[in-house]
């Protein structure tokens, strides 16, 4: 048994994008651009690492916010692989043995998964049990309100020596299997990561998940958002879908 403690930067749609890149924007609203990656085995050894850049291609340019926050610019992923060739080797990595994935918050599970059917790739490959380390750590550290605790914060809480900048798919890599590794008990346990890629997207139905929206923000600035904080973003979401002020 083996764990696939992983990590992914991702580019978006940029306000000055192409028709072609709007169409896009549902289908693949987060487009990968590097996916780091430690294995450890049962005793919770690193065994390999895996750290790639990818060449986007539905959304050629860096946004200028994922290049101030990931410091991955246009020059660094020109000449680097696009994301099938990325993923065979990806794949390659996690090899055939029994694995269980190991993330900071599912949504890198949903945005790696949706990303492998964005090009008609199969997902059987990737291990079907997961860990949210994050979820559990925040547990550790008994967080008010059931709320996430940041990656930075843990890993400061844990008094862990600097091993890079945060929001870089390698090194968050490494932070998580760190923390990971400090927290882990016999409580921690896997279950099934299930994304119904069958539903339509164009048009959703029901209530927003505000949690995950939330976890979303407070994953990209690697801090608890706010109360107000959490309310603006919010608001924002149901103005944005009024449409009230969409560049004509």
């Amino acid at each position: 048994m083996n764990y696939i403690i992983y990590d992914l930067e991702f580019n978006q749609k940029y306000l000055d994008s192409t028709d072609t890149e709007s169409n896009n924007a549902l289908s693949l609203p987060f487009e990968i651009i590097q996916i780091g990656a430690l294995k450890l085995n049962e005793s919770f050894e690193t065994v390999s690492k895996f750290n790639a850049l990818i060449k986007p291609t539905v959304y050629p340019s860096i946004h200028p916010y994922v290049e101030s926050l990931t410091k991955i610019t246009n020059d660094k992923v020109s000449s680097c692989k696009s994301f099938v060739p990325v993923y065979e080797d990806f794949l390659q990595f996690i090899d055939k043995d029994e694995a269980i994935l190991c993330v900071w918050g599912t949504g890198d599970i949903k945005e790696l998964l949706r990303n492998i059917k964005f090009y008609n790739l199969s997902i059987s490959p990737i291990p079907k049990l997961c860990i949210d380390v994050q979820k559990y750590a925040s547990k550790y550290f008994n967080t008010p309100n059931k709320s996430r605790i940041g990656l930075k914060n843990a890993v400061e809480l844990l008094n862990m020596p600097d091993n890079g900048e945060f929001h870089n798919a390698f090194n968050d890599a490494y932070y998580t299997a760190e923390v990971f590794k400090h927290i882990y008990d016999d409580t921690i346990k896997p279950s099934i990561y299930e994304l119904n890629f069958n539903k339509r997207v164009t048009k959703p139905k029901g209530k927003i998940d505000t949690a995950a929206l939330i976890n979303q923000f407070e994953k990209m600035y690697d801090r608890e958002m706010s109360e107000e904080e959490k309310s603006i973003i919010k608001l924002a979401y149901i103005m944005g879908k009024t449409g009230q002020f969409m560049d004509k």
